[in-house]
């Protein structure tokens, strides 16, 4: 068996991800490549892992390649975690929006961040469909990390023709919070989510056979920390009846209603952590861990190796599913698959996270049926979106980029059409250089940004509430006694 990592030169998800997997010891014989762009960092988690490899007495020894179809040549598993457009790319999806009044936290998912994000990673995934394809294993299967999860998962199946699995923890962490508001431990919990990547519900919540989920406001409501930093889910639990598996920050930008008027963001957010929903949080966590290389890898080398007997083996689906496929052992999980009837009220062809089964039978998608239609309404209007994006990707199409743009429930909250379509021009032009599909369609709208008669934009806009980004020295400081200042 051979899996490869693509995306592996992370310092800490690809590790954690090859841990987890060296973790299975029928896995100890496998073949393993590792392919990035970056060199000196593939280099480095390469030799990390290859430490954590002898320490445990493992003869493989790892291929860490730039060559990506080497890397994928025969390969069973490919698992993928690219961010295409690095910090550069993220900057441009956080900051052009802001000065068109789009106020987003992450912007990796859908809102104009998201949207622009899916055409460069689908573009690139699409390549390396073609590369599995032509080189890997007949069969191979595609597990996928890079967000837009939904977006590229779909792009992948329909139309890079390869197996494709969608992975994400937004709903394991979630579980970790119901267990705390109920006071039950969560091995106890009977756990049922559906719905679509970062919108998904938890629509059934057991413990021994009998169903607590109307308990779950009032928990949360007199729970002292997640009523301050869940804000904006515990609002559409009281809503709509169902807790969203997504984090505060994450959730206020999929929908219209909680960060289109620059004063009342700070209402629904909380800033003890980025992830709550400070404006352009994870652009700011990402930049100030972008010398982790520098900071932080002298320091991993430091620490002891990596223990392979299980005591260091994360949550993350990844290993489950190739341990399940591999050696029969039945592995349950919320996995992101095309929908085909699964969920029976929302749209047939679109990417879901549902509950699936893995073994040596491969993986069981049991059917659903519907979700309560407030979920399904709110997970439709994300899935147009997607819809739109996706296809707008795949063809290079500027026009179904915008109105993708346009449908998106926070950046039509907030833009009028004319808008939409200067702001869509701008990034088009800013990320040129990671959306070869649109070579012709840049080129019209460099053309009518430079005629001139453009709508005023607030270019000093820094956000509703931004945070002060720190360097490596005060980062290392508010690890030890955190402070807020508010830019």
């Amino acid at each position: 068996m051979k899996i490869a990592i693509i995306g592996a030169g992370s310092l800490v998800f690809a590790r954690k991800l090859f841990t987890d997997i060296m973790s299975v010891k029928e896995f100890h014989s496998a073949e393993i490549a590792f392919t990035d762009r970056n060199n000196d960092n593939l280099q480095k988690i390469a030799g990390l892992c290859q430490r954590d490899l002898d320490f445990n007495g493992v003869s493989i020894k790892i291929n860490a390649t730039l060559d990506r179809r080497e890397a994928f040549k025969d390969a069973n598993y490919i698992i993928n975690c690219v961010r295409i457009g690095g910090l550069e790319g993220f900057e441009k999806d956080i900051d052009i929006p802001l000065k068109y009044g789009v106020d987003q936290c992450v912007g990796d998912t859908l809102c104009t961040g998201g949207i622009m994000y899916g055409q460069r990673v689908i573009a690139a995934m699409l390549d390396f469909c073609k590369d599995i394809r032509e080189a890997a294993a007949p069969g191979a299967i595609l597990l996928n990390y890079s967000n837009p999860n939904a977006m590229a998962t779909w792009a992948c199946n329909k139309y890079g023709r390869v197996k494709t699995i969608g992975l994400c923890h937004g709903e394991i962490h979630g579980e970790e919070q119901l267990a705390e508001v109920l006071g039950i431990p969560r091995d106890q919990l009977d756990v049922t989510c559906a719905g679509i990547n970062h919108q998904t519900w938890y629509i059934s919540v057991k413990h021994n056979g009998v169903e607590l989920r109307d308990k779950l406001l009032e928990g949360f409501e007199k729970h002292a920390k997640f009523s301050e930093e869940e804000k904006v889910r515990i609002d559409i639990l009281k809503r709509f009846g169902y807790y969203s598996t997504e984090s505060n920050g994450h959730l206020s930008e999929y929908v219209a209603w909680y960060r289109k008027r620059p004063d009342e963001i700070i209402q629904w957010i909380n800033l003890d952590k980025w992830i709550n929903g400070e404006t352009g949080g994870y652009l700011r966590e990402s930049r100030e861990e972008r010398n982790w290389f520098e900071t932080e890898y002298p320091k991993i080398l430091e620490k002891s190796p990596k223990k392979y007997d299980g005591s260091d083996r994360s949550c993350e689906h990844c290993s489950y599913i190739i341990e399940a496929l591999e050696t029969g052992k039945k592995y349950r999980g919320h996995f992101n698959v095309m929908n085909e009837g699964c969920i029976t009220n929302l749209p047939y062809e679109s990417v879901v996270e549902v509950p699936c089964y893995a073994d040596g039978n491969g993986i069981s998608i049991p059917k659903v049926g519907d979700l309560p239609l407030g979920c399904a309404a709110i997970c439709s209007q994300s899935i147009w979106v997607q819809r739109l994006a996706v296809e707008a990707a795949v063809a290079g199409d500027v026009s179904l980029l915008k109105q993708a743009a346009l449908m998106d429930p926070l950046t039509g909250a907030v833009c009028n059409p004319p808008e939409v379509w200067q702001m869509i021009d701008e990034m088009l032009a800013a990320e040129a250089e990671w959306l070869p599909q649109y070579k012709d369609g840049i080129e019209a709208a460099k053309e009518r940004l430079t005629k001139g008669n453009l709508i005023p934009t607030n270019d000093g806009y820094r956000g509703a509430v931004r945070i002060k980004e720190k360097y490596a020295k005060e980062v290392d400081e508010e690890k030890k006694n955190r402070v807020i200042t508010v830019k």
